[in-house]
């Protein structure tokens, strides 16, 4: 579902015809206009992720054919903003829920992040709503006041969002004891 980003010429190729289709391209944090710009692109992210400055991997089918990219960017203080796109073939395709729980598996307890914020559009109906069916995600524009004053000082209108690893944890474990109980009732 998930791997490292590589600069293979294929994968590159393949990602940039994805991100370049006009449902998705005013949405993607990293735009390039043309495939050797994405291929430097990629391979300053890699180089980026080395320096533990951003994490990215690419998102896969289930073929392993790459579909979209999910990067936490902007790593400060075991915290940062996440970016993830899916090429427009694969909206509605129950692509992005899998693909945002592996990711934050990864995050919280393989690489020690304890937050990741969403800055989202308020025009970006699809991602909002995406944000709101995230049970373990909440709306902190109040409560994050400075972290939103600050997303939205340069224009653009964002709605913030923030997942802890605590929330993130207490949600799959009250998951996992309601699947232990269902069990035993059967």
């Amino acid at each position: 579902m998930l791997k490292k980003r590589d600069c293979s010429w294929q994968e590159c190729c393949a990602l940039y015809e994805l991100m370049v289709h006009p449902d998705v391209f005013s949405f993607v944090r990293q735009k390039c206009y043309s495939q050797d710009e994405f291929l430097f692109m990629t391979k300053q992210m890699i180089e980026a992720e080395e320096r533990g400055e951003l994490v990215s991997r690419t998102i896969l089918d289930e073929w392993e054919n790459p579909i979209g990219v999910i990067t936490l960017f902007d790593i400060e203080n075991r915290a940062g903003f996440l970016g993830t796109w899916l090429g427009k073939p694969y909206h509605g395709k129950g692509y992005n829920q899998p693909a945002k729980k592996a990711f934050f598996e990864e995050l919280f307890y393989e690489l020690g992040i304890e937050r990741i914020y969403m800055k989202i559009r308020k025009e970006n109906i699809r991602s909002i709503k995406a944000a709101e069916k995230l049970p373990y995600a909440i709306k902190v524009n109040e409560s994050r006041k400075e972290i939103f004053d600050h997303v939205n000082s340069g224009g653009t209108v964002y709605d913030l969002y923030e997942i802890s690893k605590d929330l993130y944890s207490l949600h799959f474990m009250r998951q996992d004891n309601l699947q232990d109980d269902s069990c035993l009732h059967a």
